[in-house]
């Protein structure tokens, strides 16, 4: 709609205004005139397809989201008693941090393990590191979300036997595994096997999940860290929905029914601070899924159509400079995640640009979700913002620019052929470099960094791991591998190998394995054995 300057207005105070780098033009103001190719179906009420406006009819009404914060550091002891302090403070729901050693398939004491344990995750080497994690809270009533992908697999494996010393039976069971590969090939890189492999074990746990843990989402497919890479709201909509595809895709190629599946997938996006985008972008993305599961896949099981998603505040826009501006930052993100809909979300600490988040910086993360639940009024009604044009209007931009990239994406033979030829990397590393030569130039404002700075340091606390930490976990490792009956770990670990070269679900023995107390590097050196490791390819 074009708009016309009347006589004698002042000069506006940019010459375009755009949502964020790289996001879309915004207009001075928003008529019934812009969303006039709307469609009512697009808009149908919450809890009707294609779900635009929310999965389910009620909303927040009868259930607010699941209240997560990720957490996990230096040993399982440490780890229990901050899961503990959350639980008493009001979560309601466990999330994971696992450190990169735990991610990658190498134990504590492994050389490449040096300096690294418990530092950004908890080290869990075993069983018994499980075990302890949990000790004191029963796996049958919580429900617990695992950020881990090379080896989720064997993560999985260890949760459901120690779940399993408690008490509790597999149909218990409540929560989610990443398990999303692709993008680690596109944006983070822990990855372990050639993409093929890890795609095979991908679709075993996805299938085990299905035919056993009837509450448990057996994939999280995420657009999170492709966004915190560079990317931008549509291509994190768009490459997070094609990797999605060759999920469903990958398990109907092995011959299962896409509604035996797909209602337990479940999706991993940001929220940025640009609330108004985000929330186009989240109301944008359900749409896309439930359309593409009906009609692409032919799915008939309207759960297998509902994008049912978990929403992280951003950490890539968290700042060094004046770090308690970053609780105003998590505030926005936070309620446009709410406004947006979603199922469960996780509000980062203020103090996450400095070290691992302190006690009371995560206690106010938590209040942030508290406070817009019971105090802002948001949630009491379904999609607030719907109708208002401008968020119709930007929902079916930010549509419409994600399915764009589909398009081009199945045009290049699917994900996984797009990873391979580094489309998607380079598409976000355009976005990326784009963004910070608008930080550089002051184009994309970031208060205390490029506007209203200040030379005064930091003035917070600072969470240190300490060296004990890594020693600690070493020894137990070591007593563990004395004291275990290490032929019965060589009779699994063969049988691992066994399985992994023939066709057939490699859950089974992988759980055998953890039960024998075989460690994660054994485990994954098993697979490794049988599948090599990956190294990229050059990109050009």
């Amino acid at each position: 709609m074009s708009e016309k300057k009347k006589s004698g207005e002042k000069p506006e105070r940019k010459k375009e205004f755009r949502t964020t780098v790289g996001g879309t033009i915004v207009n001075r103001v928003y008529t019934p005139a812009d969303v006039g190719g709307c469609q009512e179906e697009d808009i149908a009420p919450p809890g009707e397809y294609p779900y635009t406006r929310h999965i389910m009819s009620s909303g927040y009404r009868t259930r607010l989201w699941t209240m997560r914060q990720y957490a996990g550091f230096a040993t399982v002891e440490e780890t229990n008693k901050r899961y503990k302090y959350l639980y008493e403070q009001g979560q309601t729901g466990f999330s994971v941090a696992f450190h990169l050693p735990t991610q990658e398939g190498y134990d504590s004491d492994h050389p490449l393990s040096a300096g690294e344990v418990g530092r950004c995750g908890v080290a869990i080497d075993s069983l018994q590191d499980m075990e302890r994690l949990w000790e004191g809270i029963p796996l049958a009533e919580v429900s617990t979300s695992m950020t881990i992908n090379s080896t989720a697999a064997t993560i999985l494996a260890m949760y459901i036997a120690a779940a399993e010393k408690q008490g509790a039976t597999a149909e218990q069971l409540r929560g989610t595994v990443q398990n999303d590969i692709l993008k680690e090939y596109i944006a983070r890189n822990t990855y372990i096997f050639a993409p093929a492999p890890s795609m095979r074990l991908v679709t075993d746990l996805c299938a085990y999940c299905a035919q056993n843990l009837s509450q448990w989402n057996s994939i999280s497919i995420s657009g999170y860290h492709m966004r915190e890479a560079g990317a931008t709201a549509a291509q994190e909509a768009g490459f997070t929905i094609a990797d999605g595809i060759a999920y469903v895709q990958a398990m109907i190629d092995r011959g299962m029914d896409v509604d035996s599946f797909a209602p337990r997938f479940s999706f991993f996006f940001a929220a940025y601070t640009n609330v108004l985008e985000e929330v186009a972008k989240f109301r944008a993305l359900r749409r896309m899924w439930a359309r593409i599961m009906k009609e692409r896949f032919g799915a008939k099981n309207p759960r297998s159509m509902m994008l049912r998603y978990h929403v992280q505040t951003d950490g890539f826009t968290l700042t060094e400079q004046q770090p308690l501006n970053n609780i105003i930052r998590v505030t926005l993100q936070a309620l446009a995640a709410v406004l947006g809909s979603c199922q469960s979300l996780h509000t980062n600490s203020f103090d996450e640009a400095l070290a691992l988040p302190s006690e009371g910086a995560v206690q106010i993360a938590l209040r942030t979700q508290q406070i817009i639940a019971d105090e802002s009024g948001v949630a009491d009604t379904v999609d607030p913002l719907g109708g208002a044009y401008y968020v119709e209007w930007l929902t079916d931009q930010i549509e419409d620019r994600a399915m764009r990239y589909i398009t081009e994406i199945d045009r290049l033979g699917g994900a996984l052929k797009a990873i391979e030829k580094g489309y998607i990397q380079k598409e976000i590393a355009s976005s990326a470099y784009n963004y910070q030569r608008a930080v550089d130039s002051g184009q994309q404002v970031i208060i205390g960094v490029n506007k209203f700075t200040s030379e005064e340091e930091p003035a917070a606390e600072i969470f240190e791991i300490g060296i004990g930490a890594e020693k600690r976990q070493i020894e137990r490792l070591g007593k563990l591998k004395q004291e275990r009956d290490n032929h019965r770990v060589g009779r699994a670990l063969d049988r691992v190998r066994d399985v992994a070269r023939a066709d057939e679900n490699i859950m089974p023995v992988l759980i055998e394995a953890v039960k024998a107390y075989a460690t994660i590097g054994e485990i994954s050196n098993a697979l490794r054995d049988v599948f090599g490791e990956y190294r990229e390819p050059g990109v050009v």
